[in-house]
């Protein structure tokens, strides 16, 4: 998702699903959109949200 915004992989909604032991996105996907993050073409995606870890800890210094 949102190859343009900085790829799946750096999305919050990017995670490891154990029972199909790969990764996955969380969020609801239509038909199309599915098909675009299949073959990896889902660029601009709206559901894109930067994986930021330590965002939270650097709001409490």
């Amino acid at each position: 998702m949102g190859e343009a915004k900085g790829g799946c992989e750096c999305c919050i909604n990017y995670v490891y699903d154990e029972d199909y032991e790969c990764y996955t996105c969380e969020m609801d996907l239509d038909e199309d959109e599915m098909g675009r993050f299949l073959t990896g073409r889902f660029d601009n995606c709206p559901y894109f949200q930067y994986n930021d870890e330590y965002r939270i800890v650097r709001r409490q210094m």
